[in-house]
């Protein structure tokens, strides 16, 4: 049972992140990246991904504190959901009226 209260953080956000780099792989291959006009809008587009893991782990880390839950899980819990939750961002945010066609 240790050993799986050990591993379940690491296979969740690993099956997390072979989603995330599967389907952005996908897009890459087809062709359909979110692009925007401006400079600043393209930089926080690419940035919300990077974004979303360092809020993550930011808000596990907070959660550590008032939780009885181990650090390294929370992290790596937090790392992969931020992972997930930025890659919808991403998606989100390039799907906006400011795109290119």
């Amino acid at each position: 049972m240790e050993i799986v209260r050990i591993l379940l953080p690491v296979v969740i956000a690993g099956g997390i992140a072979v989603f995330v780099v599967i389907r952005m792989k996908h897009k890459y291959k087809k062709g359909t990246l979110g692009k925007k006009k401006s400079k600043g809008a393209q930089n926080l587009l690419d940035s919300l991904i990077p974004l979303g893991m360092v809020i993550g782990c930011a808000v596990a880390v907070l959660l550590s504190i008032f939780f009885p839950i181990s650090l390294l899980t929370t992290i790596g819990l937090g790392a992969g959901i931020g992972l997930l939750f930025g890659y919808f961002a991403y998606e989100i945010y390039s799907k906006e009226a400011e795109s290119y066609s």
